[in-house]
């Protein structure tokens, strides 16, 4: 990779930014220093640093974000915020999110650069399951927990069997799915004659939201978090 690439996708400035550092001999390989932009490096191998200062080489991101309400599910949009807009860091590897929010949902979304991170978890032959927390305008019964059973019948056909559960507050409920249809839960509850107030998003997989993370923070995904959500 060239030099002022790798320097440039890293963070530390536009090309041009890139090459004033260099011209004012800022920039070494390996403690030595490097004038040239064009110079050929192999930035897992050799270290560069910038005022004494190590760029770290960062090729792959996995983020967990805590999704606010009114952000959309997108790299980029002209009329509304992005979850992109709450990612200050790593801008220049081509962020994108894991699957999709709605914009009044709110919870566990997993932020990437990595399209086979992507694959294994949204491809609809992995039936990666997804629990929500659901507030309701009414109370479930155990009729609704038997068909979401069963499997609720929405316009294009039957969805398949969810598993619904009373949570321990009044018109609370998780429901967890095997699918990703669109505004699934929300159309599942409307099909018992039921609506969704609130939807947050609480786990995929066996990962669940981190409790310590504010709404729009997020903090990278560990090897921990790898195994549950069954990839590593």
């Amino acid at each position: 990779m060239r030099l002022d690439k790798f320097l440039s996708n890293m963070g530390v400035g536009t090309r041009t930014e890139v090459k004033q550092r260099l011209k004012k001999k800022q920039v070494t390989i390996d403690d030595k220093v490097e004038t040239s932009p064009k110079k050929q490096i192999n930035p897992e191998l050799e270290i560069v640093k910038v005022n004494d200062q190590k760029i770290d080489f960062v090729n792959k991101v996995y983020l967990m974000l805590n999704k606010p309400k009114d952000y959309i599910s997108a790299t980029t949009d002209e009329q509304h915020k992005t979850v992109l807009d709450l990612i200050e860091d790593y801008r220049y590897l081509d962020l994108f999110p894991v699957g999709r929010l709605d914009k009044d949902t709110e919870g566990l979304l997993l932020i990437t650069n990595d399209g086979q991170f992507n694959h294994e978890l949204m491809s609809p032959g992995k039936h990666v399951a997804k629990t929500y927390e659901v507030i309701s305008q009414k109370n479930i019964t155990k009729n609704d927990i038997n068909a979401f059973k069963v499997g609720i019948e929405l316009n294009e056909g039957l969805a398949k069997p969810a598993k619904l559960v009373q949570g321990d507050e009044l018109n609370k409920s998780f429901v967890t799915i095997y699918e990703g249809r669109y505004h699934q839960v929300k159309r599942m509850f409307h099909a018992i004659d039921n609506e969704v107030l609130a939807l947050k998003r609480i786990r995929i997989g066996d990962l669940q939201l981190d409790s310590t993370l504010a709404s729009g923070e997020y903090r990278h995904l560990t090897q921990q978090d790898f195994k549950l959500l069954g990839l590593k």
